[in-house]
């Protein structure tokens, strides 16, 4: 269990959907831009503008502060600054292709290393993909919870330093392909001439250019769609002919798509049901030793998600439990009214620790 204070710490939050925030609730978590600016601070009493102007942007969930979880200690893998000094450096990398300009990759590596840096130090730690989404910033929250992903990923398989930078640079890049492509056709469209056309080719040219990169890295962005079955795109590769890192990647892409509300999948799912979808496509899809790795990697209740137990009651989770991820440490709050010459509200507070509750179930999540 993890447990102990780290510099990675995050103020106690839960995760609500924005319908549910109410104006005084304090945000728990800043919001980015597409440039890696903040939109809104962590720390700041939401007002009705505010949270209308947060609907408009597309944001479906939010974290919020609750003085209930004080005490709780929320350890992040990687810490805000590395993830928001990624967004920006991606965002210039992006704006370079756009504009047909000279991509400097050197931003892009040094974030790269700070990103492995940091997972190396809190291997411990299990992930908590927590970023706010919105229209604006979708595109580079996929790419950046994408390369945390399959970074965690590779230091569980043991991978070098040096490994996991190329895996972690050509993972943050994956969707390179898609500035200068047109839009995505349905898979069982695609004949040849679209094929050459496609964004997963587009991202190889763009990063196989690049001296300074590895041809390695390169190879993620055109083989994160081909499945181990063959079945995939663009080239219909199969079984050991898929790089481990183009496999990896794949998980981890349509991972991040299945959980987000601006993927082009059909519904956005919790992220114990996406895992369960990814455990039903291994040996189809994806490397099966791949998936027992990644299933490994992810908190499959996030930290600060709120679950309904078999008791009946709802428990917030506070921690993860490394080697079970389907038994978090979750705290569940009574709240009771007492009459008295003023209306007064208490509070009983109890941990659960589900790995040591082997009665106790997860019947459902919070919407």
């Amino acid at each position: 269990m993890n447990r102990g204070r780290m510099n990675q710490e995050e103020d106690p939050m839960k995760y609500i959907s924005v319908e549910q925030v109410e104006p005084g609730d304090i945000l728990a978590r800043s919001i980015y831009t597409s440039e890696g600016l903040t939109l809104l601070h962590a720390g700041v009493q939401l007002t009705v503008g505010m949270i209308n102007k947060l609907r408009r942007f597309g944001v479906t969930m939010l974290s919020i502060k609750d003085p209930l979880l004080d005490d709780v200690d929320m350890e992040e893998v990687v810490t805000e600054t590395t993830r928001k000094d990624a967004i920006r450096n991606l965002s210039a990398a992006i704006q370079c292709v756009q504009s047909g300009k000279y991509m400097d990759v050197r931003g892009i590596q040094k974030s790269v290393g700070n990103i492995v840096e940091e997972v190396l130090r809190n291997r411990r730690v299990l992930l908590n993909l927590g970023e706010i989404r919105t229209t604006d910033n979708s595109l580079y929250i996929h790419s950046l919870n994408v390369c945390m992903m399959a970074t965690v990923m590779g230091v569980g398989l043991g991978y070098t330093a040096n490994q996991l930078k190329e895996l972690a640079i050509g993972a943050l890049l994956h969707d390179i392909g898609k500035i200068s492509s047109s839009p995505e056709k349905k898979e069982d469209t695609y004949d040849e001439e679209d094929l050459e056309k496609h964004f997963t080719w587009l991202g190889f040219n763009i990063l196989r250019k690049k001296h300074e990169m590895s041809i390695v890295s390169a190879h993620i962005p055109l083989q994160h769609q081909e499945w181990v079955d063959g079945s995939g795109i663009p080239r219909g590769l199969a079984g050991d002919e898929i790089h481990e890192f183009g496999k990896i990647v794949a998980i981890c892409n349509y991972y991040d798509d299945l959980i987000s509300p601006f993927s082009e999948e059909r519904e956005t799912l919790a992220p114990y049901e996406a895992c369960e979808r990814i455990m039903g496509l291994a040996d189809k899809r994806f490397d099966l030793k791949m998936v027992i790795h990644f299933l490994r990697s992810i908190a499959l209740y996030p930290t600060g998600s709120s679950l309904k137990l078999s008791t009946g009651e709802i428990g917030v989770v506070i921690d993860q439990n490394r080697g079970l991820p389907s038994r978090p440490v979750v705290r569940v709050i009574r709240r009771e009214q007492h009459a008295s010459e003023v209306m007064a509200e208490q509070h009983d507070i109890r941990d659960m620790d589900l790995s040591a509750e082997p009665t106790i179930f997860i019947t459902g999540v919070m919407e």
